[in-house]
């Protein structure tokens, strides 16, 4: 008779569970350039799935064309979207020159504004600006190397990543019997289940940031327009895009939209209209469609959310803060179906605790010659203490 496996003490699990966490946080940033294409084009299998059902199913297409088919849709809708930020783009280099003279009336009003709250002339103030000028041109020339390096590299992710969603939605069963092999027959029903699960979160959440993204583009839109901001739409589709980051995107887009507001009109209350309007639209988003479309399948907290997005930009940049909120999903989605991680589950979760009213938390004052409060209903009576 074999004698069961010693059950290590807390500390020592938890000592295991620091050190796992330690290492594939090292395995992320080292090899956030081969790993991070690989979790966006799952991602992306994830949400194009239906699209390739619906083809081999309804439609009859073979397998492989079915798979080729939903990545070209994809393909196009993204290339669709850079394609109409781009012609906005060029609308905004053709006002260059006015964009030139509205920059040099705000220097020279800051200059002025320099000069009399701090008494400093013109012409110190050029030196200290030729100064700077020259401090950054040595920074930046270091710069130009890491700057090329990051183009190629993104340029190598945009065509790696159409191709890695084509293959995990070629050899989408390979991979499931691989797992049902891995995990066994036992365990069968978990996986499936938590299979199931992940893809309805996935699917859900990707569906839900791009109805956002419509509604936020939308309105800030609308907003810009109303105030007066050029290149409305080209900044409200820049900032339903940059929402996409959470938690920071939209604080980015508000600085471009100001900037943009500030570059190409010389009024000043320009800006303050920008800021009102990023503030009206944060309100709805965070209050409305936020909790109503993007995160009813998505029960994380925004203590976790937020960390797991710094540690996503600290891994990977900016595509490791995309890809955080969907990736802690997944994550408790895992820890939720297994017995020894649901504490780990719960604790990534969107649950609060139990309140209390203030009646309850109160104590009666005692009336004359009442030497112990009254008992509540419903409130067991602790045992009495006895002596030895």
């Amino acid at each position: 008779m074999s004698n069961p496996a010693p059950r290590l003490p807390f500390y020592a699990k938890f000592g295991w569970v620091l050190l796992s966490l330690c290492l594939i946080i090292s395995i992320l940033y080292i090899g956030s350039s081969i790993i991070m294409p690989l979790l966006l084009a799952l991602l992306f299998a994830i949400l194009l799935r239906p699209v390739v059902v619906f083809l081999n199913k309804r439609l009859r297409f073979p397998h492989v064309i079915a798979v080729f088919m939903g990545v070209v849709l994809f393909v196009f809708f993204i290339g669709s979207i850079i394609f109409f930020i781009s012609w906005q783009v060029s609308d905004f280099a053709n006002d260059l020159p006015t964009i030139k003279r509205n920059l040099a009336a705000h220097y020279e009003n800051v200059q002025q504004w320099v000069k009399q709250k701090f008494n400093i002339s013109y012409n110190r103030q050029e030196k200290y600006i030729e100064q700077l000028t020259e401090d950054s041109i040595d920074e930046s020339k270091g710069m130009v190397g890491d700057t090329l390096a990051t183009f190629s590299e993104t340029l190598l992710h945009i065509v790696l990543v159409p191709v890695y969603t084509f293959l995990i939605l070629l050899y989408r069963n390979l991979f499931k019997k691989f797992l049902e092999r891995l995990v066994g027959s036992t365990n069968q029903p978990t996986l499936l289940s938590i299979l199931s699960e992940i893809k309805i979160v996935i699917q859900s959440y990707i569906v839900g940031l791009l109805i956002e993204m419509g509604i936020v583009s939308i309105l800030c839109t609308t907003g810009f327009m109303i105030i007066g901001v050029p290149y409305a739409i080209l900044l409200g589709v820049v900032t339903a895009v940059l929402n996409l980051i959470p938690y920071i995107g939209i604080l980015v887009a508000g600085v471009i939209a100001s900037v943009a507001a500030l570059i190409n009109s010389p009024d000043m209350s320009v800006v303050l209209g920008v800021v009102v309007v990023i503030s009206i639209v944060q309100l709805i988003d965070n209050n409305f469609l936020v909790p109503k479309i993007v995160a009813s399948k998505v029960k994380v907290n925004a203590l976790v959310s937020i960390v797991g997005v710094f540690i996503g930009g600290a891994v990977a940049g900016t595509t490791g803060m995309f890809l955080a909120i969907p990736l802690i999903a997944i994550i408790k989605t895992v820890f939720d179906r297994i017995d020894g991680l649901k504490p780990w589950g719960f604790l990534m979760g969107d649950e609060m605790p139990t309140t209390y009213t203030w009646r309850k938390v109160k104590l009666p004052a005692l009336d004359a010659g009442q030497e112990t409060a009254p008992e509540e209903e419903g409130v067991e009576k602790p045992p009495p203490f006895k002596k030895e």
